[in-house]
């Protein structure tokens, strides 16, 4: 359902992650019911391990894979919900040098999950849940940042 609600609100195409599917650009990926979704170097992988914080899938397993993976070059983005999950996940890609952004915890319909982010990340990106993907739009690719030296 999730996939369904967000292709309604956006061009960029969304599709249900399957195992060992390849990282695309320009898509929008969303973990299936009851897995854990890993990010590994060019594609991802599904796992049935515990839940983590009660939640199969956890954003802090998301994140932390891909600050494993991908260091630097990481982008993590912890929004609106009720537990603390995800939290650990972005100290994890900003540790490893990469960019931590988290929905201002005043347009969070659930602010629990932005407040342990900036807890755990206090130099993040707060932004407006309106601005956010203005902002990640903005970015340079990751080929961008590479020639650049950035």
């Amino acid at each position: 359902m999730l996939a369904r609600f967000l292709q309604e609100r956006t061009q960029l195409l969304v599709c249900e992650v399957e195992d060992k599917q390849p990282i695309e650009s320009g898509r929008v990926f969303v973990a299936p019911a009851n897995y854990h979704m890993l990010i590994e170097r060019g594609h991802f992988s599904l796992s049935l391990e515990a839940p983590v914080r009660y939640s199969r899938p956890s954003i802090d397993v998301a994140l932390t894979s891909a600050a494993n993976a991908y260091g630097h070059r990481s982008v993590g983005v912890v929004l609106t919900g009720a537990n603390a999950d995800g939290a650990e996940g972005l100290r994890r890609i900003a540790d490893s040098g990469g960019m931590a952004v988290v929905q201002d915890p005043a347009t969070a319909e659930v602010p629990t999950m932005p407040v342990a982010a900036i807890r755990a990340v206090p130099t993040a990106r707060i932004f407006a849940i309106d601005r956010i993907a203005a902002f990640l739009g903005a970015l340079p690719s990751p080929h961008q940042r590479s020639a650049g030296g950035a």
